[in-house]
């Protein structure tokens, strides 16, 4: 043990041990918020959400957890609504900014990597504190690819991956039933399917986002017809 830990638990500084205890709760708040989970098929990615609306005079339709950052690029986000809100903008504003300059999609690892760099200054400069968000950034370049950005700042490209509370039992199911070269509709059951197995309550249209991306269509979101569809 070490004297005095509130010394290192208001700031983003090291603890004896290593520890930056203001990460180590952002991962926390990620922990508790609601599931997404994406994946990469033969046909696109995948993105699928779930939307923890508790308020029962909420309009359903006023809460996103999927989004649109390019025409083939969309991400998802686990945690404080507020952060995750401000990121997907910084990410949507670094992507346009490149298609201005170079009339293209941005390729998605460097999506990923600039996000994470930005995430990561919260986590070095006193008076700032890390974005409690993990999230999902998922499109196509010149392949169909997924990468996961969490609260430290680190990057990762998954084949198939899950944020959020529900993140351990999302990730041992997909580790026995997903497969490489699996159909996009194969993926969106299997997606369904575990959130379903994650909430108690019984999935609704209003209450699951789905999202795909393809090189044929781009970015495509679901609406509540084509969500019912599969639940």
């Amino acid at each position: 043990m070490y004297p005095n830990i509130q010394a290192y638990d208001r700031g983003v500084m090291f603890s004896p041990d290593g520890r930056l205890f203001q990460v180590e709760y952002a991962k926390e708040a990620v922990r508790k918020g609601a599931t997404s989970v994406g994946m990469v098929t033969e046909e696109g990615v995948v993105l699928i959400a779930h939307k923890n609306i508790v308020e029962p005079l909420i309009i359903p339709s006023t809460v996103q957890k999927i989004f649109k950052v390019d025409s083939f690029v969309g991400t998802t986000y686990s945690g404080l609504v507020s952060d995750g809100l401000h990121v997907v903008g910084m990410m949507r504003s670094k992507t346009q900014t490149h298609r201005m300059v170079y009339d293209e999609t941005e390729s998605v690892e460097t999506i990923a990597r600039e996000i994470s760099e930005e995430m990561q200054m919260a986590t070095q400069y006193g008076g700032l504190r890390p974005y409690a968000i993990s999230l999902l950034i998922g499109g196509y370049d010149t392949d169909y690819r997924l990468f996961e950005v969490e609260p430290g700042a680190s990057f990762s490209g998954y084949r198939a991956d899950a944020i959020g509370i529900g993140k351990k039992v999302a990730e041992d199911i997909l580790v026995k039933e997903y497969k490489d070269g699996m159909k996009l509709n194969d993926a969106i059951n299997l997606g369904v399917s575990i959130l379903k197995k994650i909430n108690e309550k019984k999935l609704s249209p209003e209450n699951v986002d789905i999202s795909t991306i393809t090189k044929a269509k781009g970015y495509k979101p679901f609406d509540i017809k084509d969500i019912n569809a599969y639940l």
